[in-house]
């Protein structure tokens, strides 16, 4: 037998490297098992920061195209060099894989590379090439992330058919990008490439973009990708895309069924949701009981139906968010630390880093309604905020729902420039039971964009000042 540890986590992404790190701050013998050459998982590799290194510069270049001269900034013919923009996203991807590394050393948490499973509780085998190692722990957390959905129908070779992971990397820009899915991941990589100067159609099951977010939410930000030149076919399913060599030609029919037609893209991005990875794990070996849809079972304190066997984010229940696997880890550090852990599931926010950005904490109006919860509403345009109409930045607005009788705020969706950063207000209010008056009798800074949260505060109420 190998090494022994206190606590073993399989899986490198956002959950498991910090609840690595923080059980190791809090004196627990601690590895981290990773499969691929670099920590950070699907988030820092592939996903959130990659994606977000490129909506970045695409939103500069598309400024400096469309809206530069109009602001009386002249800077002559734009370019792009997209494999210099490429190379910028993969030096951001390699500095913060190697900060993670660093981040082990300095806290004394090993780093073995390789397919980590589980044999039994106590045991996780590595394997690393041809050789396979048992290492011995007192505790086991699955923190294996989650992988897309696949849609019958549709071959993905990551090159003419692509997921998240392939639209990030194109080599070209496509004449015609054709999205599966109008979530998040889609209608942030649409936005990448239709800034670029490809032609965007989103493809939609449902009857609306975003389903999980407040429907005037949704409603108001379908308008306006359309402006910014969006094609969207909703209620509308996929039935099978052939590839070609100039091309993949798409097959489509409405949700409720009726006549087939054909869509021809360069590119067709497949991106309708994701599932827990769990492949080769050993769950069925040790145990674990999991539901129909693979989602690991656990309790309050995130342990399995088997002692000393955790798990946290993308494969138990909740949003696949990495902030949220993040905050789950640190629970679970804490827990067996002797300490007791707290995450507040309805303090979690949900960001869309388009342009402009939506950003939502809480419970929607449709959620509320459906729970028979008696509410108010305060909204607030950016068109009426000074410091929105100095950047040019007024497309959207902010709606905070508060309670009828107690005024607690229930929930915030936000469009607009820094929703995200915006949101975090909201979400230390509802962290700490705040009400929308509080926000309201808070002083905000002049010119800022935060004014229009406490004038939607206010409108709460109907006592908005500058509408």
């Amino acid at each position: 037998m190998a090494k022994s540890y206190d606590l073993i986590v399989i899986g490198g992404g956002p959950g498991g490297y910090v609840a690595a790190i923080r059980a190791a701050q809090l004196g627990l013998k601690t590895a981290c098992v990773e499969k691929r050459s670099t920590l950070g998982g699907t988030c820092l590799n592939v996903g959130c920061i990659p994606s977000k290194a490129l909506l970045h510069n695409s939103h500069l270049y598309a400024q400096a195209i469309h809206d530069f001269e109009e602001r009386g900034i002249e800077v002559g013919q734009v370019k792009l060099n997209l494999k210099k923009l490429m190379s910028n996203k993969d030096k951001i991807i390699g500095d913060l894989t190697q900060g993670i590394e660093f981040l082990f050393k300095k806290n004394n948490v090993d780093y073995l590379q390789g397919i980590g499973s589980i044999e039994r509780a106590g045991i996780v085998n590595v394997i690393g090439g041809k050789k396979t190692v048992a290492y011995e722990t007192k505790n086991i957390l699955i923190a294996t992330g989650s992988d897309s959905a696949p849609l019958p129908g549709i071959e993905v070779d990551e090159k003419q058919i692509v997921t998240s992971t392939g639209a990030i990397s194109l080599p070209r820009v496509p004449k015609h990008l054709v999205v599966i899915g109008a979530g998040v991941i889609g209608l942030e990589l649409g936005s990448v490439w239709a800034r670029f100067g490809a032609k965007v159609t989103i493809v939609e099951y449902l009857d609306r973009i975003l389903p999980a977010n407040d429907g005037e939410v949704s409603k108001k930000f379908a308008h306006i990708l359309k402006k910014q030149g969006f094609e969207f076919r909703l209620s509308t399913k996929v039935t099978g895309a052939k590839k070609m060599k100039n091309g993949v030609q798409l097959t489509v029919e409405p949700a409720t069924g009726g006549e087939t037609e054909s869509i021809k893209a360069d590119v067709v991005m497949l991106s309708i949701g994701r599932i827990p990875y769990t492949e080769g794990l050993g769950l069925e070996a040790a145990g674990i009981d999991v539901d129909a849809g693979g989602v690991i079972k656990v309790d309050a304190n995130f342990q399995t139906n088997v002692p000393g066997i955790y798990a946290i984010g993308d494969c138990i229940p909740g949003p696949m968010l990495a902030h949220k696997a993040e905050d789950e880890g640190v629970v679970v550090a804490e827990i067996l630390a002797g300490q007791t852990g707290h995450i507040d599931y309805n303090a979690i926010p949900g960001i869309i880093y388009t342009w402009p950005e939506v950003a939502s904490v809480g419970k929607t109006e449709e959620e509320l309604k459906e729970l028979d919860r008696t509410y108010k509403v305060g909204k607030f345009p950016f068109m009426a905020n000074s410091r929105a109409r100095c950047n040019g930045d007024t497309d959207g607005f902010v709606k905070i729902l508060a309670d009828a009788e107690t005024d607690v705020v229930l929930g915030c969706h936000i469009i607009g420039a820094d929703a995200g950063n915006l949101i975090q207000e909201i979400i230390t209010v509802i962290e700490f039971g705040g009400s929308a008056e509080d926000i309201a009798r808070t002083c905000h800074g002049h010119p800022t964009m935060t004014e229009a949260v406490k004038e939607a505060a206010l409108a709460v109420d109907d006592r908005s000042i500058h509408i």
